[in-house]
């Protein structure tokens, strides 16, 4: 079973947005929506939030749990 949730991450532009649509794309197994103006990403997944979590940072952009969406 998959659930969404609500990541903040520090996204300045396109580039950024780019970024975190790459490492989703690597990690596979994800739906996700990137809202760039709000900072945030909305991930559809069954996988651990940490995960998630770790994933999002390999961008090299700071990036915190907001909780379920």
């Amino acid at each position: 079973m998959t659930t969404k949730h609500e990541f903040f991450v520090d996204m300045t532009c396109e580039g950024c947005s780019g970024a975190v649509t790459r490492v989703l794309n690597k990690l596979g197994g994800v739906q996700f929506e990137i809202d760039l103006p709000n900072k945030k990403v909305f991930i559809e997944s069954d996988k651990d939030t940490d995960v998630l979590l770790e994933t999002l940072k390999k961008t090299g952009k700071a990036a915190n749990y907001i909780g379920p969406k």
